[in-house]
């Protein structure tokens, strides 16, 4: 299932925008004209990476500059030590459109334990 974001020309190059799905997803325009989309959240602590920065391909995340490649998801050093999940991008039309990956995701631990604890006990 294609979700539509916005249209490419409202996201200019160098700039991310959230996508508030469960987890939240940011959408990268690279300078080079190229659109990403990686889960948004951190997997070393909860920090929007969509509020990092954007230098080629790589996110660095705000709150301890660890790096994600945009392609494949991939982090660069710790203290994040896991990928984050990518998803396919697809432009149609003028509009960008994310298709969700099935995988499941890599959260922080306070995020995991947060939707531990929000499912209800029998």
């Amino acid at each position: 299932m294609m979700i539509p974001v916005c249209p490419l020309a409202v996201l200019p190059r160098g700039e991310s925008f959230r996508l508030e799905t469960d987890p939240p997803v940011a959408v990268f325009h690279t300078e080079e004209g190229e659109v990403y989309a990686i889960d948004d959240t951190c997997t070393h602590q909860d920090a929007s990476l969509a509020d990092g920065w954007l230098e080629g391909c790589e996110v660095e995340c705000p709150l301890h500059a660890s790096k994600f490649d945009l392609r494949t998801g991939g982090v660069d050093a710790p203290p994040a030590r896991l990928p984050v999940r990518t998803h396919q991008v697809v432009v149609q039309d003028g509009m960008i459109h994310v298709v969700l990956s099935d995988a499941p995701p890599n959260l922080p631990p306070s995020c995991a334990a947060a939707r531990l604890g929000s499912v209800a006990a029998p």
